[in-house]
């Protein structure tokens, strides 16, 4: 479509001017808030889910992972069928699916079941959100399209960060099948709302009318590279520490599937008219950073909320409901700072904001490393806090500045490949976190274990005390001498898990830092005003 054809379309607003722009915008970003959610909310529930079941925590987890693989593959077809099907029909079809295969979920009679109907709601939910984002970037002017988009990340950063707390609590004080079956009246609510009020733009209408009358086919071949790719990725990523990485015959050959597809990917969709991923918009130095920044955010956002929970659960004894609740104070700043984030992306320059999220985000990490035995549930609080402060002067800004340049023929693509980034950086962000934990715990646990030599005056010292504590609570002196024994010995690996914990922040503390120098290279966007137009 030329530069004239696509200034000539009226507006998406103007399209829709029956309907108020931001009823549709809560909608999507409410349906998108359900998808969102359910990328977290399992974490804290899997032994629940395991002993439900009658199997491992390892097996369970895959509850998580088969999620994030279906995730990440149906969002490589999510473009092309938007643009084919028309946003609404294929956003409806997706919330309808997302909202049956939950009630399924919560309903699987064993692990099979469950996973299967996991796959059905991770393809169906890959599919909403860029949807959603391409939604909102028609349904307003560019000058309101920082507010419309710090609604959408509300859902988005916010649903992630609730998902521990609410799946904690069902699993506490209900049962796990609710983590799941929650989702049945909330979408089929939201699917009669959006079924009445979501309209296509003309815009959209337009190209889907010139891909019918052009007869562009599926890139079908592309569809399998990238699925392969990114699925095969998610599956290394999320097994490879319990499998043993490259000492695993399984993970090498998940990898070597994985590089091929990569290989055959870049030239085989370089070569389409009608590529299912455009490789050449990542290749664009504005977007290509937008990319790379996002991979970042996705890493901190996701990473967090997985082992936060984690680290006070399994070092400092809180329940799963108290787990998730450190998370949440932090999510009602977020959802405060959102519209703030919004409003400014309007008057501020994208880089200006990502950096001083970014910055945010890595003090928030360095925070965290001043862990120790004696911190309270308030520190956790008030560190995630401060991340919450930092997260949507990143997530807005990169938004609105991705979508810059980008024509409406091609925010469809955008949307996907954007959500792609934070899916797969949810996933190393991930990965990196479990691999720094467990080998710097090991480390650490080596080189305390040297300095607890019995030979010492410290350790005589503390060995007679500890002795004398038990004694005193009864029981003859050898009892008490071998629960001593047992306390340092338990004393040692806490520590090492906390000093282990810390590595781990310290490592997501440069990730964010990372992501500065990134945003400074952004170029200056135009804001409000008209969108600039690229062929």
């Amino acid at each position: 479509m030329s530069a004239a054809a696509i200034r000539a379309l009226p507006s998406a607003a103007a399209s829709s001017a029956t309907v108020n722009p931001w009823l549709i915008a809560v909608l999507v970003a409410f349906a998108s808030f359900m998808e969102t959610l359910d990328t977290t909310i399992a974490n804290v529930a899997l032994p629940y889910i395991a002993g439900g079941l009658g199997v491992s925590e390892d097996e369970a987890s895959w509850v998580i992972t088969t999620y994030l693989v279906a995730n990440a593959v149906s969002l490589t077809a999510s473009s092309y069928l938007a643009q084919r099907l028309g946003r609404k029909s294929f956003f409806l079809t997706c919330l309808a699916l997302f909202t049956a295969s939950s009630v399924l979920c919560g309903f699987a009679p064993n692990l099979q079941a469950l996973l299967l109907f996991r796959v059905l709601q991770g393809l169906a939910g890959g599919g909403m959100v860029p949807a959603s984002q391409s939604i909102l970037a028609d349904s307003f002017p560019p000058e309101k399209r920082g507010q419309a988009f710090a609604l959408f990340g509300i859902a988005v950063v916010v649903a992630p960060v609730v998902g521990p707390t609410l799946g904690g609590w069902l699993s506490d004080n209900w049962s796990w099948q609710w983590c799941f079956e929650i989702n049945g009246p909330i979408g089929l609510l939201a699917l009669a709302l959006l079924a009445v009020t979501l309209r296509d733009s003309q815009a959209a209408a337009a190209e889907r009318k010139r891909l019918a009358r052009q007869g562009s086919a599926f890139d079908l071949i592309g569809f399998a590279l990238v699925a392969t790719f990114l699925g095969a990725l998610e599956i290394a990523l999320d097994r490879g520490l319990e499998d043993d990485w490259f000492g695993s015959n399984f993970i090498v050959g998940v990898v070597s599937v994985c590089v091929l597809a990569f290989v055959l990917m870049i030239p085989w969709e370089l070569s389409r008219r009608n590529p299912a991923i455009d490789v050449r918009i990542v290749a664009t130095r504005q977007f290509g950073i937008c990319f790379l920044v996002m991979l970042a955010t996705g890493a901190i956002l996701l990473s967090t909320t997985q082992y936060l929970p984690q680290l006070v659960q399994a070092e400092y004894g809180y329940t799963a409901t108290w787990a998730g609740l450190v998370l949440s104070p932090g999510g009602v700043v977020t959802a405060i700072m959102m519209p703030v984030a919004g409003r400014l992306s309007g008057k501020v320059q994208p880089r200006i904001l990502i950096a001083i999220g970014a910055t945010m985000c890595a003090l928030a990490m360095f925070d965290m490393t001043r862990i120790t035995g004696e911190v309270d549930f308030w520190f956790f609080v008030s560190s995630r806090m401060l991340l919450s402060v930092g997260l949507p002067f990143v997530f807005i800004p990169i938004l609105t500045a991705s979508f810059d340049g980008i024509p409406h023929d091609k925010t469809d693509m955008a949307s996907a490949l954007i959500n792609m980034a934070r899916n797969t950086g949810g996933s190393i962000g991930i990965s990196l976190a479990n691999n720094v934990l467990a080998h710097r715990e090991q480390f650490h646990q080596s080189r305390l274990v040297e300095l607890v030599n019995p030979s010492t005056p410290q350790y005589q010292d503390a060995l007679k005390h500890v002795t004398d504590y038990f004694a005193a609570l009864g029981g003859s002196l050898a009892h008490a001498q071998q629960q001593a024994f047992t306390w340092i010995g338990q004393q040692v690996q806490t520590q090492a898990a906390l000093l282990a914990y810390i590595d781990v922040f310290w490592a997501l503390m440069l990730i964010s830092a990372a992501a500065v120098p990134l945003a400074l290279t952004l170029r200056k966007v135009k804001l409000g005003g008209p969108a600039p137009v690229t062929h």
